[in-house]
């Protein structure tokens, strides 16, 4: 009876050592990893929430840029860090929603090595050509691609990206043959197009926007459900001709699998605060392109199964792989 009384008051200081650690949190400085370069939307987003998130707690939250393999060598970094709330990652649709369908194998698995946070935003693909491409619409577009197979080239910002796959679902479902070029990171996938090297690419709003306005690309369509206000001219896929097509790019924040469930409840109910302010709202929103979601740790949890699924089906009918 002693061991068994000495064993449960043991459990129960245990636990309330958990507890009162959790409601202490955070200590100390809180990594934030974005598995892909600075200067895109991913290191945005980080950038942005992650100054708030210091603001709030006392605490720097420290950016680190962990580049490689479209995103999953920093994914699998967090994977394997301390699941104490320490060091958490701003993650996405390549090494989330699409990878696990392209590479054969990975050394993380999405669903089972991580716990969500929370869904930060959605946002569009804008297809866009250099303007030495003779089309001036999706119609022109795929007419220039069916008469010339395989000649027409669009960049990513690597296989299994966001770019990559809206490339692949156009190729699929319009029946035409164009050749993906992929690059590590948008930054260099947009400097392709710009300089001529690639025909067209299905980029971010982040990367193109400057550029559109510029007269430096062209914008056909977006990728969309429904047209952006950034850019109301500019068709959607379905409207330019291709029935049924789109592909949103999504972003959140994840931590790893045995973080500790009322860090992640916290780190849910901080983020969704800030995602909330003006200020934030202003620089995040993209004019109004990208949709802020936020929501609960479940509700993201469920969004990236069903996603992980969509992705599978677009993957196995494009025959896509990694170049």
């Amino acid at each position: 009876m002693r061991k068994i009384l000495n064993g449960s008051i043991g459990l129960l200081l245990t636990c309330a050592a958990l507890v009162a650690g959790a409601q202490g949190y955070p200590t100390k400085p809180v990594h934030m990893v974005v598995p892909y370069p600075a200067g895109g939307y991913y290191d945005l987003l980080a950038r942005v929430i992650g100054a708030k998130l210091g603001e709030t707690w006392g605490q720097p939250v420290v950016v680190e840029n962990r580049v490689g393999a479209n995103g999953m060598v920093g994914t699998d970094f967090v994977a394997k860090g301390a699941a104490d709330g320490y060091t958490i990652l701003m993650g996405g649709i390549g090494p989330f929603g699409i990878s696990p369908s392209l590479y054969r194998k990975m050394a993380y698995d999405p669903v089972r090595d991580f716990a969500p946070v929370i869904h930060v935003a959605s946002a569009p693909n804008v297809l866009v050509v250099h303007p030495s491409v003779t089309a001036n619409s999706v119609k022109e577009l795929i007419a220039l691609a069916l008469a010339n197979p395989g000649k027409l080239t669009f960049s990513s910002a690597g296989s299994g990206s966001s770019q990559h796959l809206s490339g692949e679902m156009m190729k699929t479902m319009a029946g035409v043959n164009m050749t993906h070029v992929p690059y590590k990171g948008s930054a260099p996938s947009v400097t392709a197009v710009l300089g001529g090297q690639v025909s067209l690419l299905f980029g971010t709003m982040a990367d193109v926007m400057a550029h559109i306005r510029a007269g430096k690309v062209r914008a056909l369509a977006v990728t969309s459900a429904k047209r952006i206000p950034a850019l109301p001219e500019v068709p959607t896929m379905v409207e330019a001709g291709i029935p049924g097509y789109e592909a949103t790019a999504w972003f959140g924040v994840f931590a790893p699998a045995a973080t500790p469930g009322d860090i992640v409840v916290k780190l849910n109910r901080d983020i969704a605060r800030i995602l909330e302010m003006p200020d934030v709202l202003a620089r995040i929103s993209l004019q109004g392109s990208a949709e802020i979601i936020g929501g609960s740790p479940e509700q993201y949890g469920s969004f990236v199964r069903a996603e992980i699924a969509k992705w599978a089906k677009v993957v196995k009918d494009s025959g896509a792989k990694v170049d």
